[in-house]
């Protein structure tokens, strides 16, 4: 992998907090005499841990963010702690990163240039379960939010697998699909985010509510550009999943099945192909997930199990095991949601972390030689992992692959040589949207930020779309 283009290597962000246009020098005693009677964090040990997510699964970015800390960590539990915060910040111009139950994988909610940390996990309620929808404040887990919904016999469309901890805030804020995409589309499609509330960083703070499209001016921000305080999604009629493992003896048999099951008949909430290089890393699953077979992990509808069975087989394959959750549980086997998405990456890395991933969309319609090629390609450097989805009512093939450390230089080699088949990479390895998977800037949402963010405060450094000289009265 000769490419010329692998050593172009997106520079980070700066870490100056003049660069940004905020405020360097704070007295931050005074900060907090302002917000007494709000839970502030001030032990470094614990702003240090509140100041982290989940970028330690790229060596690239535990390098850049390692020593990135909040300088004061404020947690909320109401709307009005929360306006209170933003206007502390607007009045000293501090820089401002919302965090959640910080699951992501890219630093989004790692502070660039120290300042505040605001934790909305204390904002934990479920408000309101009605017919078709469920509002929640900010820090609600989604575990949570799909138990109550359960108990009107709903459920949430779509979730990270990381759902136990995962905030709904956070999953809107720096989300894209997940568990139930292949039934319900992405978090972008429409009808699936319904309302929300935005709290402006002002001297006087705002609320703004934003409703079904508009919301997109927030969604996949990275918190850059509001801060999220309510939301409102779509649920959907409760469904009790049977979650499959089908095994085959090749990788090309693995793609062709997930491409066959991927059409409406078939009730899917979940439809995961995991190469075989995953299984020593599931040692629970035995017999069921084989070092010698490559498999697919699978929630399907009660009704639609036997055409999945029959599917598989004129495949080539076999159903090594159908359960429901309770069932899985009480033998101590892991739901098939947590083989799938970043889940897979994570048990690996808990391993290993001589491995890092990448996350790739593919040319649609999918052509499977692709893979093919890749395989012939990289050999054992990449394991296999496809996410089968849809995506403004089509379906969508995206990928996560486990990628053998080897460096920067390598990791770059690697990529480029996949976007020349024409794949887009949304690059786990940097911290701005644009970088990351946008790959342009959106215009709207830097709108908004001059609308809910005028002064440039919130998690600088982690959009391209805005400079310094955007801002309402820039620092001198």
């Amino acid at each position: 992998m000769n490419n010329p283009l692998a050593l172009e290597i997106p520079a980070p962000p700066s870490h100056v907090a003049e660069d940004h246009g905020v405020a360097s020098e704070v007295d931050w005693p005074a900060v907090a005499g302002e917000l007494a009677g709000l839970n502030l964090v001030t032990v470094p040990r614990q702003r240090k841990s509140l100041s982290r997510d989940f970028f330690w699964y790229s060596p690239i970015l535990e390098e850049e963010l390692r020593g990135c800390v909040a300088d004061l960590v404020v947690k909320c539990s109401t709307e009005e702690d929360v306006l209170r915060v933003a206007a502390v910040a607007a009045r000293h111009r501090l820089p401002l990163t919302v965090r959640g139950g910080g699951t992501g994988n890219y630093g989004q909610c790692v502070p660039l240039v120290g300042g505040l940390v605001l934790d909305v996990t204390e904002m934990m309620r479920i408000l309101e379960v009605a017919p078709g929808r469920v509002r929640a404040q900010c820090g609600a887990r989604m575990s949570d939010i799909e138990q109550a919904a359960r108990e009107t016999g709903q459920a949430l469309r779509m979730w990270p697998s990381t759902w136990r901890v995962a905030t709904i805030a956070g999953f809107i804020a720096g989300g894209f699909g997940g568990v139930g995409s292949i039934r319900h589309g992405v978090l972008r499609d429409s009808g699936n985010l319904l309302r929300c509330r935005i709290v402006s960083v002002e001297a006087q703070p705002r609320v703004i509510e934003l409703a079904g499209d508009e919301i997109q001016q927030v969604h996949h921000a990275y918190g850059t550009n509001g801060i999220i305080t309510e939301v409102e999604v779509a649920l959907s009629p409760a469904v009790d999943w049977i979650h499959v493992i089908a095994l085959f003896p090749t990788y090309r048999q693995v793609m062709d099945a997930a491409i066959a099951a991927s059409r409406p008949d078939i009730e899917l909430f979940l439809l995961s192909a995991v190469d075989a290089g995953f299984s020593p890393y599931y040692p629970v699953l035995g017999q069921h997930f084989p070092a010698d077979r490559h498999a697919l992990f699978v929630m399907v509808a009660p009704g639609s199990l036997d055409a999945l069975r029959a599917l598989v087989q004129a495949q080539g394959g076999e159903v090594s095991l159908a359960m429901t959750e309770p069932e899985l549980e009480a033998r101590g086997l892991p739901p098939a949601y947590e083989c799938a998405y970043n889940h897979t990456t994570l048990q690996v890395l808990k391993v290993d972390r001589g491995w890092t991933y990448l996350q790739v969309a593919y040319p649609q319609p999918f052509d499977p030689a692709i893979i093919d090629r890749h395989i012939e390609r990289f050999g054992g450097d990449v394991l296999q992992h496809q996410e089968f989805a849809r995506m403004h009512g089509e379906y969508a093939t995206f990928a996560l692959l486990l990628v053998r450390w080897k460096g920067t230089a390598h990791q770059y080699e690697i990529i480029r040589s996949i976007e020349s088949d024409g794949c887009v990479i949304f690059n786990p390895h940097v911290v701005t949207i644009e970088d990351g998977g946008m790959k342009t800037i959106d215009t709207a949402q830097i709108d908004f930020k001059k609308r809910a963010d005028p002064l440039g405060l919130m998690n600088p450094g982690k959009t391209r779309g805005w400079s310094p000289g955007m801002a309402l009265h820039p620092l001198p």
